[in-house]
């Protein structure tokens, strides 16, 4: 270890995935580099380049490209209906464009991937679904069924971000079936109707199908949000895995006969009960629908992603959802879990894509209807002046985003739990990225080894930095 002598001030904003490192034909390779601090005198702001010297080091972290591990889909946020709502409803014209293209391009974090609810979460204004009935009223063919709600604020806002980055990757997960279909006919609680299998799968299918019309592809969906948990006072369902197999087993073919091509995703809830996913892919007739598992971060350790993988390492996986909130201390607290659990440990156990929850609330922690009273967004709108404020999330996960290309490949690097902890990326264009957090109570110096040659850079504690460098061979 050796003590930290100080950083420059706050520099300039960093360069975008599209910009070539820095080092051109003839010129000795250099390292870009990115630093946040937990004291926020520096959050996300590029530094002087260092230079990577010829020759091996002693005590290095290595990083080698030629050992490649899961595609990479990238990192993001939902745009869910609050989100949605205040940055239609609540921004002027230039304040949604320049916010958009912040989050979404290349000059700013750069986000490849969001998720939009299939109806409404408790981060919507009212209660809905695509086919709501009066009590008592049932619609097994859809007749009442109609997008209308989502037109409002969520597509015209997924249209704008697939402007900004026409590779965004879209997923979409429903809380509840449409109540009539429910045991408890309402969007509260319950579980599917035996008679409900069939038109709930031609509910999802309709749902893409009609999406697909406004936004271009949907690339994911999950069949259910959180489906062993049943919430109070927003919309929910209960569905076991052998219910969740037999959906799927409907769901499957419905998208294959329509010419769809969204891949399902099992799950979509806790870390903590890994079994459940795996009751599902125990089922061959769901199981060859089924293209991964997604994973959400309230219970249980990250490390039950490899468990699953493990045993069906033909499956995709996914991190769907976590909320940052005022339940935790935003700096160090949230800003070092979200690093190692997040950013650094999703995609270490094979996480293709990496999601928070709401990509944007206001003031007070909305809008919602029920749930989260105090969840935070990756960003902050007023609701009165539209102003912005970017929250820890936005720069935990910027670290990651604005490097990482869709299409690049994790590759092998060194980690030192409770130390230096890291996670490397291949970009297509062959850039190496390299993100280095330091989990320990002291500064230490991060040596790197990597195409035949080396670099350190001196890494304070809780601080996080961002390396990018062209390959050498």
């Amino acid at each position: 270890m050796r003590v930290l002598i100080g950083f420059a001030a706050l520099a300039l904003a960093g360069c975008a995935q599209g910009e070539r490192p820095a080092g051109g034909i003839g010129a000795a390779p250099s390292v870009e580099v990115w630093l946040t601090l937990p004291d926020q005198s520096a959050l996300l702001a590029r530094q002087a380049p260092i230079a990577l010297q010829p020759g091996a080091a002693a005590r290095a972290i290595t990083v080698d490209p030629a050992q490649r591990f899961q595609e990479m889909v990238g990192y993001g946020a939902a745009i869910s209906d609050a989100s949605a709502w205040l940055i239609q409803r609540r921004m002027t014209r230039e304040q949604r464009d320049a916010l958009l293209a912040d989050l979404f391009g290349p000059q700013g974090i750069g986000f490849s991937f969001t998720r939009v609810t299939i109806g409404a979460s408790d981060f919507s204004r009212s209660h809905y679904s695509y086919d709501d009935r009066p009590k008592g009223e049932r619609d097994p063919e859809l007749t009442h069924f109609s997008i209308a709600p989502a037109r409002a604020e969520v597509l015209p806002t997924v249209r704008a971000a697939r402007a900004v980055n026409p590779r965004l990757a879209v997923m979409v997960s429903p809380w509840s079936a449409p109540g009539w279909m429910k045991t408890t006919d309402s969007l509260i609680k319950g579980t599917l109707r035996d008679d409900a299998y069939q038109p709930f799968a031609a509910y999802l299918r309709r749902t893409v199908q009609d999406f697909t019309r406004e936004i271009g592809p949907v690339d994911y969906l999950s069949i259910q949000n959180e489906p062993d948990f049943e919430p109070e006072n927003y919309p929910g369902m209960r569905l076991s895995p052998v219910q969740r197999a037999r959906a799927i087993a409907l769901l499957g073919p419905e998208l294959e006969r329509s010419g769809l091509p969204t891949r399902i995703l099992d799950w979509d809830h806790n870390w903590d009960l890994p079994e459940q996913p795996l009751g599902v892919l125990a089922d061959p007739a769901a199981s060859r629908y089924v293209a991964g598992v997604a994973w959400h971060c309230y219970k249980g350790d990250v490390s039950a992603q490899s468990v699953v993988r493990g045993k069906h390492p033909d499956k995709d996986v996914f991190f769907t959802e976590c909320s940052g909130g005022e339940w935790s201390k935003a700096w160090p607290d949230s800003w070092a879990w979200t690093m190692r659990n997040l950013v650094i440990g999703a995609p270490r156990h094979w996480a293709r894509g990496v999601l928070m929850w709401n990509l944007a609330l206001d003031e007070k922690y909305g809008p919602h209807l029920g749930g989260c009273d105090n969840c935070r967004g990756v960003v902050t709108i007023d609701s009165k002046t539209g102003a912005v404020t970017r929250n820890v999330e936005y720069y935990a996960f910027g670290h990651a985003s604005r490097f990482v290309a869709r299409g690049a490949h994790r590759i092998a690097s060194d980690t030192r739990p409770g130390g230096v902890e890291t996670v490397a990326f291949r970009n297509p264009d062959g850039t190496r990225v390299l993100l280095a957090f330091n989990a320990g109570a002291q500064a230490e110096t991060v040596t790197v080894q990597t195409d035949g040659g080396h670099f350190a850079y001196p890494l304070p504690s809780n601080a996080a930095v961002t390396f990018r460098w062209r390959g050498v061979r």
